[in-house]
């Protein structure tokens, strides 16, 4: 049985996108499909006039790390690496300039943590960890960002912080963001919202 049936989406820079659903409902499929992680099994995906999945495994790898930002529940730092260290992962693929580095760093004073920039991830804490995957995501400035639960694992006061650096940073580099959630209280701060029931996507009209 597919997991998502009659899905059709298409959103402009800019644009910030929630959706909702039950554990199962296909939420984190539909994140796989739109990051290039996984092929749909029919239909087309694009990004900027691309279809990622006509691409090689070298070309395909190339245009994810470029184009498309990602962040989870869970934080996934390096652990042996410090926070500069780890925002500039995605840059570490290829030949990159000064001016990456300057990006990075820009991006880490933006999430308040330049003077944690030399620190090891066990050195900070769950909110902290996380605004430095939000930065890592940002570093290559992609046309996409997309996020898993980013505020999953974090308290009130740090999701709130993560909440406005997200909209923050994205709106500053005029990304699509589209995130998976289960909290009402985070995905009632988006302006396009989608319910996932019964593998299809159903638009929430606003209440205003």
């Amino acid at each position: 049985m597919p997991v998502l049936a009659g899905v059709s989406l298409s959103f402009a820079p800019g644009d910030a996108v929630a959706i909702m659903g039950p554990s199962g409902s296909g939420k984190s499929t539909l994140l796989y499909l739109l990051g290039a992680l996984e092929p749909p099994t029919s239909g087309t995906i694009t990004l900027n006039g691309t279809n990622p999945f006509v691409l090689g495994a070298r070309d395909l790898a190339a245009f994810r790390n470029r184009e498309i930002g990602f962040v989870f529940q869970d934080h996934c730092l390096l652990p042996q690496c410090s926070v500069l260290e780890n925002v500039l992962v995605p840059a570490m693929v290829g030949a990159e300039d000064r001016e990456i580095e300057a990006h990075a760093r820009g991006l880490v004073e933006q999430v308040g943590l330049s003077h944690r920039i030399t620190h090891l991830p066990g050195q900070l804490s769950g909110g902290e960890k996380q605004r430095v995957a939000l930065a890592r995501a940002l570093v290559r400035r992609p046309r996409l960002l997309l996020c898993d639960e980013p505020t999953g694992n974090l308290d009130r006061a740090s999701a709130e912080a993560v909440r406005s650096l997200l909209f923050a940073l994205q709106q500053k580099q005029n990304a699509i963001l589209i995130v998976v959630t289960h909290s009402q209280e985070l995905a009632s701060r988006f302006p396009i919202r989608f319910d996932l029931v019964d593998r299809r996507l159903q638009r929430v009209e606003s209440a205003s």
